[in-house]
């Protein structure tokens, strides 16, 4: 991808602050929901039912969500979705103030949650490109800020405030979240209203969600695209299940050190999503995405073997590099080369593989820790990372990227993919 002189448009910016701010609620959560759940229980599988109930939503309604989406106004759509989310965290705020929470309670709101994050990530998935008029150097501009900063704010300065908050009661950081979502869904009211893609009004819902899933596997490189975090994912929710675990049984690490260790992975996330276009400059995306699969692995590793906390704190900021520049790369490359009508079903679709993932992993690190050691699933992970980049290196190659690229006319060209029907090959497909 080229480089660009053009400013990003002020309705991204107003985009960018929603994010931000909805970011940094999700981390305080997100280091307060496991350590909730260790107040309740010390059981992994226990551990791994609440982790694996967010990533749910994707398996049950992936493909249909974004058939949704590519038929609903985006701008509304992710209104609608903070909103809830705002809503619905008042429930186990509630009962953690009537002293009625539980590991079910917990397992139902992370999954609602996630059913909310299933259509607000979808709808702003698709709505960026149109804002930016399916740039390719502009999306990689504004993904590697969006990353950057939702890195920064839900593992960096979020997860410490959650450890904090949970001190001043267990109902505070869930209601910071509720906060967030709010203030989140006021700013989306602001943002400019875009064309909604022309409807498929002959197609039931269900024909839409096979069309756009079916697009996503006969293309090669958009398959690639999306089996990378997905096979990732197996690897980091077998991790995340039992990392509270291991890092206060194995490192001792309390829980105000629980979250500086979360601050240690999103750090390095942050300078990955800075150095992602650099990266895919030097390399070409493709070795970038293969190269940051090896890091990841070899990361995960590290973390397995560490002795003390300062040797896993660094090895969850190698990771987290690798992580960030990943998802600036690949979702900026798939923006670029989707079609407007398309655009919703295949992030679904690929989000959908990605966190269909998540459970497998997250039970597969229960077991593992139950069955034989709390760094077995570390181990393990490791293994599920450094495997996976043989698997996609031919699939996402720099060969395969330029092709695609270079398939893609200025917009309402003939060449460009909103001219293609789903149905019809790729161009990768004749590679």
């Amino acid at each position: 991808m080229t480089s660009d002189i053009r400013k990003l448009p002020t309705g991204f910016g107003r985009l960018w602050t929603a994010q931000t701010i909805s970011s940094l609620g999700d981390g305080v959560t997100h280091a307060a929901l496991p350590l909730l759940a260790l107040t309740l229980t010390r059981d992994p599988m226990a551990l791994a039912v609440v982790t694996a109930a967010g990533t749910l939503p994707w398996l049950l309604f992936g493909v249909l969500g974004g058939a949704l989406v590519d038929r609903w106004d985006r701008r509304r759509t992710m209104c609608i979705a903070d909103t809830a989310r705002a809503v619905l965290l008042g429930i186990p705020a509630a009962a953690a103030v009537l002293d009625v929470l539980s590991i079910p309670l917990l397992a139902a709101v992370a999954f609602l949650l996630g059913l909310g994050g299933l259509f607000f990530d979808t709808a702003a998935t698709a709505y960026l490109p149109d804002l930016l008029r399916r740039d390719p150097a502009l999306l990689e501009r504004a993904n590697s800020r969006l990353r950057g900063a939702q890195t920064a704010m839900s593992g960096f300065a979020g997860p410490p405030a959650g450890s904090a908050l949970l001190a001043l009661g267990r109902a505070v950081p869930l209601l910071a979240d509720a906060v967030s979502f709010m203030v989140s869904a006021l700013l989306v009211r602001t943002l400019p209203a875009m064309p909604q893609p022309e409807p498929e009004v002959r197609e039931s819902l269900l024909r839409q969600a096979r069309a756009g899933a079916s697009y996503v596997f006969r293309d090669r490189l958009l398959l690639g695209l999306a089996l990378r975090p997905a096979v990732g994912n197996i690897a980091f929710l077998a991790v995340e299940t039992v990392l509270a675990l291991f890092a206060h049984d194995r490192l001792g690490i309390d829980t105000y050190g629980f979250g500086l260790l979360l601050t240690a992975e999103a750090t390095g996330g942050v300078l990955g999503a800075g150095i992602a276009s650099y990266l895919g400059r030097r390399l070409g995306t493709g070795t970038a995405l293969t190269c940051t699969a090896a890091v990841e692995g070899l990361a995960i590793l590290g973390l397995a073997a560490a002795p003390n906390p300062y040797v896993a704190g660094l090895a969850l900021a190698v990771c987290g590099a690798g992580m960030g520049a990943t998802m600036v790369l690949g979702p900026s490359l798939r923006q670029a080369i989707v079609a407007p009508h398309l655009m919703g079903r295949v992030a679904s679709t690929s989000r959908m593989l990605a966190m269909c993932a998540a459970p497998a992993g997250a039970f597969l690190g229960g077991w593992l820790a139950t069955t034989y050691d709390i760094r077995t699933p570390l181990y393990a992970a490791a293994a599920i990372l450094l495997a996976m980049t043989g698997v996609t290196a031919s699939m996402t190659s720099n060969r395969r990227v330029e092709a695609a690229l270079r398939a893609v006319a200025p917009a309402g060209g003939p060449d460009h993919p909103a001219s293609k029907d789903p149905a019809q090959e790729s161009a990768s497909d004749l590679l």
